[in-house]
């Protein structure tokens, strides 16, 4: 049996678990997968114990850390400068990032295309991955944020311009206005139990075509509700984080996953964490 883990600090109730042992079964792959919390004082030494597995997820807060531990980055992971996937082949360490992978077949899933004007809410380390796929996919990206978070925006900005040589605009979300294509939330606001609360206004909400949340917990946010009530198409981050599974399973086993397949996942996933 192969061994593959989660590692990070703290895991508390992770879904992961669930969602790799369903996509191991699609495969009729015998294998195991273990949540393995190491705390960041002791990361340097709890690497021994991960390079026992043949491949591993990595969450909040090692996905930088892990990055001096590993022999080879592929170009996303070093590109975002964040690794969520490491696979092990003979005592190599080449770290990956799916969860872009897992963003953007999620919105494929929706049939959400990632083009014309972008409006992106957040500038934590989820909006920056969203914020340089945008760019990628050849979107005009907008960056709103509170006034606290300017700053980390203009960071972004930064980074866009200096890695993709692309220019991004960054406003204030009172000063969020107009249509847009595409709103993807990366912020915390509605996430369980804060339910009542959305990122924009309603109507700010629906001028948007479509809308992603990254958020699960509740499934259906207030942000998704008013997307919903206007016939935008919509997509919650349960497709997203289960489809980064999917991906760091590609690349450990060498398999792929079909649509239908990953959403019967989704599915399972979902009635889980309804109990």
């Amino acid at each position: 049996m192969e061994k593959f883990a989660l590692t990070g600090f703290p895991l508390g109730h992770s879904m992961s678990p669930v969602i790799h042992r369903e996509l191991f079964k699609i495969n009729g792959f015998d294998a195991s997968y273990e949540l393995r919390e190491i705390s960041p004082d002791s990361f340097s030494q709890g690497i021994d114990v991960l390079k026992n597995f043949k491949g591993f997820n990595v969450t909040i807060p090692h996905k930088t850390a892990i990055i001096p531990f590993l022999d080879k980055l592929s170009e996303r992971a070093e590109l975002f400068g964040a690794v969520n996937t490491v696979d092990n082949k003979n005592g190599i360490l080449t770290g990956y990032n799916t969860d872009c992978f897992g963003f953007l077949r999620a919105l494929e899933m929706a049939g959400i295309e990632l083009k014309g004007n972008v409006l992106l809410c957040g500038s934590g380390g989820v909006s920056r991955m969203f914020a340089f796929e945008s760019v990628i996919a050849g979107a005009e990206l907008t960056i709103a944020v509170r006034d606290a978070d300017v700053d980390a925006a203009n960071q972004i900005k930064k980074e866009v311009a200096d890695k993709l040589n692309k220019t991004v605009d960054v406003i204030t979300l009172d000063e969020v206005s107009g249509e847009y294509d595409v709103l993807i939330n990366g912020t915390p606001v509605g996430m369980f139990p804060n339910v009542d609360a959305c990122v924009l206004p309603k109507e700010k909400v629906q001028s948007c075509k479509a809308v992603f949340d990254a958020i699960y917990n509740p499934m259906e946010t207030l942000l998704l509700k008013y997307a919903k009530e206007c016939g935008a198409k919509y997509s919650n981050g349960l497709p997203m984080l289960v489809w980064q599974a999917a991906v760091a399973q590609e690349i450990w086993l060498g398999v792929k996953f079909t649509m239908e397949q990953v959403k019967s996942v989704i599915e399972i996933t979902e009635r889980e964490m309804e109990k």
